[in-house]
């Protein structure tokens, strides 16, 4: 079966804001699974709550819009029910690193096999504008006016020390690359974090388009650049403030799946679900 971009396309229209970063990913997540022939009914896209996860909508594929910061849990199950399925879970920088941070690190150190994308905007676009757990310091916004006073988090330093196996950012604003990106991290084994650096054209006024091709680097054109090496991408995380594009740690150990005993290979949708009456018995005879 050839899988193409087309087949990924449903007649929803994204009503997001002319210019918004997450038209970038959308599109990278289409190319993305058509580029490795998944077929739309074994490809499910979970989202939570803000602008980015209205990606659910827009995709002619499985589709799950869950609550604010609890997509993780969603996906997880997801995957869990049916392993044979393609699970990418998707949110903003909200979503994930303020309601959701618990279940961003606890997937991570689960590592279950699921792709988690954050589409990063460092600003709360879907209710107007207000400080997020990424917003610079000093950035004036609808809840600080006066600028903000907290010190924003770094995604990437929280990914590497939870223990991600695939870590990885990119930039909406480079097609190419995201799309690359995303492939590598769904054919990885494991949980994988990629984090998208995806402007917020109408609240974030400081972090736009060209600011970006300005302040980001490759991870790939610095000195000892080696996937393998997680002290390497510790140190330039640091001292790039975060600012680094490209696969920045990979490496693989057995996934969630693979450790539990007598975890069946048929996905649960297919399973003989009856018990047996001697089963049963037995089952019984345990409380008694």
């Amino acid at each position: 079966m050839v899988v193409t971009n087309k087949d990924y396309a449903n007649d929803v229209k994204p009503n997001w804001c002319p210019g918004c970063g997450d038209f970038g990913v959308l599109s990278a997540i289409k190319n993305a699974a058509s580029n490795l022939g998944i077929p739309p009914h074994q490809f499910v896209m979970a989202t939570g709550i803000g602008c980015s996860s209205r990606l659910a909508g827009y995709m002619r594929s499985y589709g799950f819009h869950s609550i604010h910061g609890r997509v993780l849990p969603l996906a997880q199950g997801i995957k869990m029910a049916n392993r044979d399925i393609t699970v990418v879970a998707a949110g903003g920088d909200g979503d994930g690193f303020a309601i959701g941070t618990n279940h961003t690190i606890h997937a991570i150190r689960r590592n279950m096999d699921i792709t988690y994308i954050v589409m990063d905007n460092q600003i709360y676009g879907l209710t107007k504008g207000q400080t997020s757990p990424r917003t610079p310091t000093g950035t004036k916004t609808n809840s600080s006016p006066l600028g903000n006073i907290e010190t924003p988090i770094v995604p990437a330093l929280i990914a590497l020390a939870a223990g991600a196996g695939f870590v990885a950012q990119g930039f909406s604003g480079d097609l190419k690359k995201t799309t690359e990106l995303i492939e590598k991290g769904i054919n990885h084994k494991g949980f994988s974090f990629i984090n998208i650096f995806s402007p917020c054209v109408s609240y974030n006024k400081t972090r736009d388009y060209e600011w970006y091709k300005q302040n980001l680097v490759s991870a790939e054109e610095m000195e000892g650049y080696d996937t393998s090496d997680l002290a390497w991408a510790m140190k330039e995380v640091t001292q790039t403030n975060g600012l680094i594009t490209g696969i920045l740690h990979q490496s693989e150990r057995p996934s969630y799946q693979d450790l539990i005993k007598g975890y069946s290979k048929e996905p649960l949708v297919g399973a003989n679900l009856k018990l047996s009456q001697n089963l049963f018995d037995n089952l019984l005879k345990e409380y008694n």
